[in-house]
């Protein structure tokens, strides 16, 4: 998420963990209807919105222009998270290619890979999510019960936290990048201890019944921040899948983080890509691609929007350090 903050899982149930600090969220985090004050002496309506903690905590500056579209780090943030409901509604479940499915929220995305020996889960989301893609998983016809491994993209709760509840299910083995251990090992919904079955090192492989996908470190927004690659077959071709890990800076950059992005921006280039997903539906424009499913072509096969996401993070990424450096000033 936007700030580089630890989710504990001990706190109240979190729309995001891109706080500036748990106490600040707490704060802030609270009603979702719209509060009207009337003022009968002025008779004016000041109608407020009480966003989420995310919304206020975020910065609204810089702003970046790409590929004509406008951007800050409040939109981008109120794209991806979406209302409580958004993060907590299932998605249609659907097929994306080869044995690769979406299992995930509106907001929130878990990633199906399903194989004869058992099946592969990217990010359990939020603990209370997982029942609801136990059932997304249930609908495409397999069992959730079959799930073998369980993988993340990052170490924030709105995308890990149901790591421990999902080996619980399942018996899965959790496998995460070994710079993410220790925030991971830091959220404890529940009291739950987070389980760890074994740690990666960038470039590792996870296979499971014929299928691998390498695990890339792509630092920045968390230290472990994982993309995920792999091969899937359909229609007599192979594609070139990427599951994305978010990209997005947090609102102070550090000289550790601009290094971090410098290297992952640089590397994700060079990452084969036909078929682009990302840890939020938004970052792949899933909801459209979804309405077109039936027209004919894939529509997730979208080569030309393999780094669509990354052109807006990076944009921001330079922003937001031209502004801090002013700043410093």
């Amino acid at each position: 998420m936007l700030f580089r903050q630890r989710c504990s899982s001990a706190t109240m149930p979190q729309p995001s963990c891109d706080s500036r600090s748990r106490a600040r969220q707490r704060m802030l985090y609270g009603a979702s209807t719209w509060t009207v004050l009337v003022t009968t002496a002025s008779i004016v309506a000041t109608v407020v919105a009480a966003r989420p903690a995310w919304a206020q905590a975020s910065p609204d500056t810089p702003a970046v222009t790409v590929r004509g579209q406008t951007y800050t780090p409040r939109s981008i943030l109120a794209r991806n998270m979406g209302s409580d409901e958004d993060q907590t509604t299932a998605f249609p479940p659907h097929k994306i290619i080869g044995n690769v499915y979406y299992v995930g929220t509106r907001t929130l995305s878990s990633f199906l890979i399903t194989t004869a020996a058992g099946h592969i889960l990217i990010n359990s989301t939020y603990e209370r999510n997982v029942r609801t893609i136990a059932k997304s998983v249930e609908q495409l016809g397999f069992k959730f019960s079959d799930v073998r491994i369980l993988l993340g993209t990052h170490a924030h709760g709105d995308h890990q936290e149901g790591d421990a509840l999902v080996k619980e299910l399942t018996g899965a083995q959790v496998m995460a990048m070994r710079e993410d251990v220790p925030a991971l090992e830091a959220m404890r919904p529940n009291g739950r201890p987070h389980p760890i079955d074994r740690m990666l090192r960038d470039r590792e492989e996870v296979s499971l019944g014929g299928t691998t996908l390498v695990a890339h470190l792509t630092p920045g927004h968390t230290r472990g921040c994982t993309t995920w690659t792999m091969k899937a077959a359909e229609g007599g071709k192979t594609f070139n899948v990427v599951f994305a890990c978010s990209y997005r800076a947090p609102a102070t950059v550090t000289p550790e983080i601009e290094a971090e992005f410098t290297r992952t921006f640089m590397m994700l280039r060079t990452l084969p890509c036909e078929v682009p997903l990302g840890d939020h539906p938004a970052q792949y424009n899933m909801a459209a691609k979804h309405a077109r499913l039936t027209a004919g072509a894939n529509p997730f096969v979208d080569p030309a929007n393999c780094w669509a996401e990354a052109e807006i993070q990076e944009a921001m990424f330079r922003a937001q350090l031209d502004l801090q450096r002013k700043q410093a000033k």
